[in-house]
């Protein structure tokens, strides 16, 4: 049985932040490495966790200052060695999606470089009036070898994922459970550049660069565009009518990749309804806003935005911001644990409508 981690309330509403600070402190976490948010209109809150020792859940609800194991314990409780099938392998991304489920990516690996486990790459999605899981997308057809399936955004009947580890699209049928991969080593996918965070480049253990592939994605509220790039940047886009037909050919698709916005290294995105795409530069600790037509401003920066991973607009037009510190991890820090406790969800007011795709 997993055990509760004691999360730590800071604020609910602004009023308790310092009179000039933008920034409001709405969770945070002596244990938990927390690196995605998301809510629900009637105020629940999800994170996705990335474990740093035994007991840690993957994916939690946060309730009465307690993180609980989401949708229950079994789920949060592999072992290695384990069937993944039912049960959170290595979960990297959430979203409450248009449907209302909490839909989770669990790239099927307990880390990055390890091996993928039996029935560990999938999409589930939790229905969360039953809190239960109602159906589980099996990603082993496009998820192979070194790949690694980050994230998730919907359009209709459609889902795209990024595999960040063997660098592609993942194109979804929800309604057949069909997968494809699209765009596999194309320049759009494939990481060029250093992934770089608070002035150094990330690193393993023994020193190796860290390279991010196909990571944040985002598509547009009219559902034209998707919105995609690697960890380390740059931002492309290409229409989605383009994706969703499987009688294009791989060159054809190839030639409708749009080049958007110079973004720098990324740990995560959110979109607003009217088409501002907001960024988090992991080197330089701040926020920024790519407008619809690809201009780059600052939203905020701030020291404690220590790699935000990925956001979250709610429906009141707060911008969810999860400072991850996950650069200050052993994993991507040359084996050194630099995190300074608490790890902590941020807000801030941007007053725009989210986009629930």
């Amino acid at each position: 049985m997993r055990r509760l981690i004691v999360v730590l309330i800071l604020a609910s509403s602004s009023a308790m932040a310092a009179p000039m600070d933008k920034l409001v402190p709405e969770f945070a976490s002596n244990a938990l490495i927390m690196n995605g948010v998301t809510t629900t209109p009637d105020g629940r809150r999800f994170v996705v966790v990335q474990p740093q020792e035994s007991g840690q859940p993957e994916i939690a609800e946060i309730t009465a200052g307690v993180a609980r194991p989401y949708p229950d314990a079994a789920w949060n409780d592999w072992r290695e060695g384990q069937d993944g099938q039912r049960a959170f392998v290595g979960a990297n991304s959430l979203r409450v999606g248009p449907d209302g489920a909490l839909w989770v990516v669990d790239r099927g690996a307990p880390g990055i470089g390890k091996p993928l486990a039996k029935g560990g790459p999938k999409l589930v999605r939790i229905d969360l009036a039953a809190n239960r899981v109602t159906r589980i997308y099996d990603l082993a057809s496009v998820a192979q070898g070194v790949s690694f399936v980050d994230d998730i955004r919907f359009n209709g009947g459609a889902a795209y994922l990024t595999d960040a580890g063997r660098p592609a699209l993942i194109v979804l049928d929800l309604g057949t459970g069909q997968a494809r991969r699209v765009l596999e080593n194309h320049p759009s996918t494939v990481a060029a550049r250093p992934l770089m965070a608070e002035g150094q480049q990330l690193a393993d253990p023994e020193g190796r660069p860290v390279v991010v592939h196909a990571d944040q994605l985002e598509v547009s509220s009219d559902g034209r565009w998707l919105y995609y790039q690697p960890c380390s940047g740059l931002m492309v886009r290409i229409e989605t009518r383009f994706l969703d037909d499987p009688s294009i050919e791989e060159a054809t698709l190839s030639g409708r990749v749009e080049r958007f916005a110079d973004t720098p290294s990324t740990g995560g995105t959110a979109i607003d309804a009217e088409g501002t795409i907001y960024v988090s530069d992991t080197d330089r600790s701040r926020i920024l806003k790519v407008s619809a037509g690809g201009q780059i401003s600052t939203l905020v920066a701030d020291p404690r935005l220590a790699w935000v991973d990925a956001m979250w607009i709610d429906d009141s037009g707060k911008l969810w911001m999860p400072a991850a510190q996950l650069n200050r991890t052993p994993g991507l820090n040359r084996g050194k644990d630099t995190v300074a406790w608490p790890v902590t969800i941020y807000s801030i007011a941007i007053g725009a409508k989210p986009v629930r795709r």
